[in-house]
């Protein structure tokens, strides 16, 4: 016999959990106490959504559901943000939450909410343990519905008086993944479309996949000289120095590339959903019937033909479809290879950062110091917000698993996401772009970085106001400025205040010791950069957006 809390600590370690975030709560102490008797690594936060964002961060980058717990009402509302981040990313992630007990339910006890109904509309599954018996059913199903099909977030709500409850169960086992695979047809038709095209293009995106996969995808495109672009924050499925690499499908596209995408006669879309943002608006393929032949790799079936008609249609992990791939044979010299090396460099061109600008701080030349100052390996992390631009346009992305941003534009993301990938790549430099907005959404998880001794860098691009908005507000309503101006604290300050180490750039050529002086005390640390907010964007002031 065994209390629920013990069977749902059993069932994450069989599934081989390692490492889970949470803010405790009253609503869950059986499972805390659990915990005492494992290895799981349990790091405690100071937000529930920055827990949330942590967890999604792991389940990114690792592949395996990112794990976290919060307390009911107030902490799993907090949560959500987490888990609309992990829905609309397809991240694989578990949120357990405590729930009022079983006796209490339907009388608006303290703190109740009915998960089922709440928060449906952000996970793939949301249940509730009524019986600790089924505790490991109910964990074994949450591992394997956050991982098959399209990945995506679940949340198990878990009764207080359930958890102290004891009950006699089977022993969990581990979740088996539910994969499905191209038949040799797919294949083959892959390969006729392939030779017949003149102006082909892929675009990866999605997650499921691995450096194996993307590194055997980067073979095959090498093989048949295709064109690749990577989805909107999925940069790093493909290697942006190699030369068919044709730039990012998102915010912000290259304007020659769209035309590329516009005019190709096939397109290639492996893993991903081609979701409003990386389509331009559903701009760059008609909906929903394609003009280009489109060919559409997807793990789940339910997306494929939700929004574009394809014409050929497999259901597959980016990770299968690239497995077979190896039976297609390349042409001998396709015609389109002299299209390839021009995408590329126009990529180079538009990925070429401006090295002047409005104010004594200009990014252009941070950013190729820093491009020529860090390892390939290193991961950036980013939230939202006009200064992400300077990373997902500038950075050049050499290996997988060195990017974790949110595709749906939520604010905040980047410091937990930081602190995450540091836990999981404690040999790895792990730097943070962050606005001054964005910052302060999530930034009290910098505690978490000192409380663990994870050494981040988090670049605090400050220009007083919420910049994307403001830059809409300007084109929308010239010169009627409401609810974007910002006062903010001294980072640096900050920075020192939490026990990390503290910079403040105020001109262009002070950041390089900025940099070298916080990589080197060992510490987490903040650099604050005073961008002027009329360098809005790379290319434009706020003045002329706002004269149109």
């Amino acid at each position: 016999m065994k209390t629920g809390g013990q069977l749902v600590v059993e069932a994450l370690v069989a599934n081989g959990v390692k490492r889970i975030s949470c803010v405790p709560g009253e609503s869950y102490l059986a499972v805390l106490d659990a915990l005492c008797d494992t290895d799981i690594d349990v790091v405690v936060c100071r937000q529930e959504g920055g827990a949330a964002m942590m967890a999604d961060a792991w389940g990114r980058l690792t592949g395996e559901p990112g794990i976290c717990m919060v307390t009911r009402g107030p902490g799993a509302t907090n949560a959500s943000a987490g888990l609309h981040i992990a829905r609309q990313d397809s991240i694989p992630m578990i949120l357990f939450i405590g729930q009022v007990q079983r006796d209490a339910r339907e009388r608006e006890a303290f703190q109740e909410i009915e998960y089922r109904r709440a928060l449906t509309e952000v996970a793939k599954w949301v249940g509730e343990i009524d019986d600790p018996a089924r505790i490991p059913e109910f964990v074994t199903r949450a591992f394997a519905a956050a991982t098959s099909g399209r990945p995506g977030p679940v949340v198990l709500t878990l009764p207080e008086d359930m958890l102290t409850e004891t009950a006699k169960a089977p022993a969990a086992r581990a979740y088996q993944p539910v994969e499905s695979h191209p038949g040799p047809g797919q294949i083959a038709r892959l390969e006729a479309l392939l030779t017949e095209a003149k102006r082909p293009i892929a675009i990866l995106g999605g997650t499921r996949w691995t450096a194996d996969s993307v590194a055997e995808f980067q073979h095959f495109a090498e093989r048949w000289h295709l064109p690749v672009g990577c989805s909107f924050r999925r940069q790093m499925l493909f290697d942006h120095l190699h030369p068919v690499y044709a730039g990012d499908v998102g915010i912000g596209i290259n304007p020659a590339l769209a035309e590329e995408i516009r005019q190709a006669d096939l397109v290639l879309l492996v893993g991903g959903r081609f979701s409003e943002m990386p389509s331009s608006g559903y701009t760059l393929i008609d909906v929903p019937y394609p003009k280009q032949t489109l060919v559409h790799v997807h793990p789940d079936p339910s997306e494929i033909g939700r929004v574009y008609r394809p014409d050929l249609a497999i259901a597959a992990s980016p990770r299968d479809f690239v497995a077979a791939l190896e039976m297609v044979r390349p042409a001998a010299d396709p015609s389109w290879s002299p299209r390839t090396a021009a995408m590329h460099a126009a990529y180079l061109r538009w990925s070429t950062p401006p090295v002047t600008g409005p104010g004594n701080v200009q990014m252009g030349p941070i950013m190729n110091w820093i491009e020529a100052n860090t390892d390939p390996d290193t991961i950036f992390t980013n939230g939202a917000g006009n200064y992400a631009t300077w990373l997902h346009r500038f950075h050049r992305f050499r290996r997988y698993g060195t990017q974790a941003a949110p595709t749906s534009g939520s604010m905040g993301y980047g410091v937990p996401a930081a602190v995450a990938a540091r836990h999981l790549h404690p040999d790895r430099e792990v730097i943070c772009f962050a606005g001054d907005g964005c910052f302060l959404m999530h930034g009290q998880e910098f505690a978490t970085a000192i409380q663990y001794a994870l050494p981040i860098i988090v670049l605090v691009i400050n220009n007083g106001i919420y910049g994307t908005i403001r830059m809409h507000q300007e084109r929308e309503y010239p010169g009627r400025v409401s609810a974007t101006d910002l006062t903010n604290p001294d980072f640096a300050a900050l920075a020192r205040a939490y026990g990390g180490h503290g910079e403040t750039v105020e001109r262009t050529e002070e950041f390089a010791e900025a940099f070298l002086r916080a990589r080197a005390s060992g510490k987490p640390a903040i650099i604050e950069i005073k961008l002027d907010p009329e360098a809005i964007t790379p290319t434009r002031t706020l003045s002329e957006i706002r004269k149109g």
